[in-house]
Parts: structure tokens; C-alpha cells; sequence
């Protein structure tokens, strides 16, 4: 009896001593256990490296965590770090998990980041640190892409001749380049004119229609071209520039004027900030929405398309009488103090109120609305980057995305805006850029300059 009472008051002791013993060698194991290798994946932007090339590591690591990553460009015994981080984790002693690690890294490798590249193969190299335990120190995980070195810019030939182009005014360029450009065309100042595929051209032939800017007074133009890891290779091409002297003129604000423009056009710009008197708000809508509008219509021209709409010079408003030029520079004077000076980019052309405007060209209404200095105003996109404007109507006929044939009518001229009387005031603009309409109202000019280099792709009528 004695002996079955003490085998049973051993059963709770020898149960509790492997309970406790189970748990010590959990304890343990879970102690010396590292976690999984973790996952990377090594996404470059682009097949090759070349000047520069954006590289995405994606890492994931679920149970105990990494300790850092490090990024860098290999090619033989050259080695360049492109990115690295240091990550949290629990010490050796912790038996518990960290949670799962998933992360995505950003780094750029190119010969920006390593001068010293040379033409071949690199390597971009990812390496992983495990976390530790007290016993096990594992080895960090390597993960490598092996990609080609391109170092050579595309090939870039100008095709066309005869490149003759003035201040304030357009000209065409032809060119050809090969299968690794993305993307080309002519760089003036701080505007950029893109390329378009040459109509009915071989593989590889693009032409530029480009401007020099009103306010740049040389020829430093540059025909450019990209590989997806901006390599570029670039050409001097025009042949001849002619400088011109834009006129000087000077505008008295009167009180009769400025009461007549600065209530409307704050009445209809919700945005404007009222400054408390006529002549503040008068000149914050000469600079601020001047400056506004311009930039709808740089963002406008970002959706252009590449067909040409057009085969017809441009047509201007008939019998239209030149109230102002395009590039004249304009003083604004206050009781006869110097308050502003701008620069008015299109041409002023009055003949009776109210009088039809005509489409000057084929095309799609872009812009049909209020448009802040223009007043009233229409915006016809004709393709390849040109646009035609139109401001200071009475009425609009269109819309947007209606299209418009040469010469249908688009509304009526009117005293909208900063308009001090029924006028239309008419404006090409070049991928954002206004120039000279001159040219484009020249039919000669067009076959010349446009047509001619274009070729039969581009069937241009007088």
C-alpha cells in the first residue's frame, strides 16, 4: 500500500521534470535556430548599364529578421556601393520571432555612380546579413545580376540641309537615328522640341519641327538623342541664324481701364487673391496669371500627338489691322511710374466688333473657356506640337475635342481679358512655345522651311 501511494506522488514530479525538460530543449533549439535564407529579387529599370540605370531590390526574410543589405556595382576588381541599410533585431538571447521582414531598396548604378565603367559586363550585387544566435553565426546571402555595359550614345545623322531660322521663329530638321534611342529631338535654351517619325521615311528617320526662343539672341540649338539610360549623343545643325530687334512699346494704365479688366477677370479666377486695390490686383493677373496661363499651355502641349493635322498654310482673321507684334516688349506705366514690363507673344489684329474667327487651321479644340489673361479663349491643337490660340472673345463656338477644318468659324472677336477693345489676339505656340505667326500665315515660308524637308510624306498644298 505504502509503495503504490509514493509511485503515485512521483507521477506530478516526473511529469513536471519533462515538462520543464521539453520546454529547456524548445528553449534551445528555438535559441540556435537561424532564420530561412532570405528572398531577393533584383529588378533593373533597363537591360544594360549605361549612364545611369535605377535598380529595385525587393528582400523579404519571415522570422528572425536581417541585420543589413547592401548594395554595389561590380566589374572586375572595381567595387562601388550603391545603397546599404541597417535593420533592428532581436538579440541572441531572443527566442522569439521578429515578424516578417519585406522591403524594397532603390539604387542607381552607372557610370555616374562608378566613373571608372568600362564596356563589357557588370555585376550588381546584393548582399544580405542573417541575424545570429549564440552558437550560430550564419553566412550572409549573396544575390548577383550580371548585365552588359553600354557606353556608346545612338547614332545620330543629320539628314537635311539649308537650316535657316530667326529669333522668335520655327524651322524643320531631319535626322536619323538607331534602334537604342528612346528619345530625340532639338534642345534650345531651356525648351525642348521633341522628334516625331518622318511621314512615308525609312526606319529610323525623324524630324524636329523647333524654335529659337523671342528672348535668345544665338543659334546655341542642339539636335539630342537618348538610349534608355541617357547616353546621348548630340549634333550641331543650323547653318544660319538671323537676330531681330523686337519693337519697344509703352501701355499707361488708366483708371478707366484697369476698372474695366481687373473686376471681370478676378470675377472669373476664383484663385486670385484679392490685394485690396485695382492696381495690385492688376499686376499680380499681368505677372502671376500671365505666368499661370503660360503654364497650361506648356502642360496643354505635353499631349500633342504625331500626325499632322494640317496641309494648308495658316489663315489669319480677314482684313485684320495690326494693333500689336509678336515679341514687342511692352513697359506698363502708372501715373506715369515704370509699375511692370512684360512681353506680349502673339499678334493683336482688330477689324469690327464682333467680327467671325476663323479656324487658321485643320485641327482638335484643345481649350474652350475663360483662360485667364486671354479672356474668352480657344485653343486649337494642329498636331506634331502646334498649336494656334485665340483670346479675347466675345463668344465661343467650339468644344473641346470638336474638330475644326481651316477656316471654320470659332467665335468672335471681342474685349475679354486684358483687352482694352474688340480685338483678337492671335498666337502660334510651339510645344508650349510661342513664336512668330508670321511665318506660319506664309505659304512659301511653309513649303520651304516644313514641306520641303518633310518630303512627299507630307502632302502640303498652297
Amino acid at each position: 500500500m505504502k509503495d503504490l501511494v509514493e509511485q503515485r506522488s512521483l507521477r506530478p514530479t516526473a511529469v513536471l521534470i519533462l515538462l520543464v525538460v521539453a520546454v529547456l530543449v524548445w528553449v534551445g533549439m528555438e535559441l540556435l535556430r537561424v532564420g530561412p535564407p532570405p528572398e531577393i529579387v533584383i529588378r533593373p529599370a533597363i537591360a544594360f548599364i549605361g549612364k545611369r540605370t535605377p535598380v529595385t531590390v525587393e528582400i523579404a526574410e519571415p522570422r528572425r529578421g536581417l541585420s543589413y543589405v547592401g548594395v554595389e556595382l561590380v566589374q572586375g576588381n572595381l567595387s562601388v556601393p550603391l545603397a546599404a541599410k541597417n535593420y533592428d533585431y532581436p538579440s541572441a538571447a531572443a527566442f522569439w520571432s521578429a515578424g516578417t521582414i519585406r522591403d524594397t531598396i532603390t539604387a542607381e548604378a552607372g557610370r555616374e555612380k562608378n566613373p571608372g565603367l568600362k564596356p563589357g559586363e557588370a555585376t550588381i550585387r546584393v548582399t544580405a546579413g542573417r541575424v545570429g544566435t549564440w552558437l550560430r553565426r550564419p553566412d550572409p546571402v549573396r544575390q548577383e545580376i550580371t548585365l552588359p555595359v553600354r557606353l556608346s550614345p545612338p547614332a545620330l545623322q543629320v539628314i537635311s540641309t539649308q537650316t535657316y531660322v530667326a529669333q522668335g521663329g520655327c524651322e524643320a530638321v531631319v535626322y536619323r537615328v538607331d534602334d537604342s534611342s528612346v528619345h530625340d529631338g532639338v534642345r534650345a535654351g531651356k525648351w525642348w522640341f521633341p522628334g516625331y517619325p518622318l511621314p512615308g521615311g525609312e526606319k529610323g528617320a525623324r524630324f524636329a519641327i523647333f524654335a529659337i526662343p523671342y528672348d535668345m539672341n544665338s543659334a546655341d540649338a542642339r539636335l539630342m538623342a537618348f538610349d534608355a539610360s541617357e547616353n546621348q549623343a548630340e549634333r550641331s545643325f543650323i547653318d544660319q541664324f538671323f537676330p531681330k530687334e523686337f519693337k519697344q512699346d509703352a501701355v499707361e494704365l488708366s483708371e478707366a481701364f484697369l476698372n474695366k479688366v481687373v473686376p471681370e477677370i478676378m470675377s472669373q479666377t476664383p484663385e486670385l487673391q484679392d490685394r485690396g486695390n485695382l492696381l495690385d490686383n492688376y499686376l499680380a493677373i499681368n505677372r502671376d496669371l500671365r505666368q499661370k496661363n503660360a503654364e497650361a499651355l506648356l502642360e496643354l502641349a505635353q499631349k500633342p500627338g504625331q500626325e499632322m493635322l494640317w496641309s494648308k498654310p495658316f489663315v489669319a482673321i480677314p482684313n485684320g489691322k495690326v494693333m500689336a507684334g509678336f515679341a514687342d516688349s511692352r513697359t506698363y506705366l502708372h501715373q506715369g511710374n515704370v509699375v511692370d514690363r512684360q512681353t506680349h507673344l502673339g499678334y493683336d489684329l482688330a477689324v469690327t466688333r464682333r467680327a467671325p474667327v476663323p479656324a487658321a487651321n485643320d485641327g482638335i479644340v484643345a481649350l474652350a473657356r475663360y483662360f485667364g489673361i486671354y479672356g474668352n479663349a480657344v485653343v486649337i491643337n494642329h498636331g506634331c506640337g502646334i498649336m494656334s490660340l485665340y483670346g479675347h472673345l466675345s463668344n465661343i463656338g467650339v468644344t473641346p475635342g470638336q474638330k475644326v477644318a481651316r477656316g471654320d468659324t470659332i467665335g468672335q472677336t471681342g474685349e475679354t481679358g486684358l483687352a482694352g477693345g474688340d480685338h483678337l489676339h492671335f498666337a502660334v505656340i510651339l510645344d508650349g512655345l510661342p513664336v512668330n505667326p508670321v511665318e506660319w500665315w506664309d505659304g512659301h515660308w511653309i513649303a520651304d522651311r516644313i514641306a520641303r524637308k518633310l518630303g512627299p510624306g507630307f502632302p502640303f498644298t498652297q
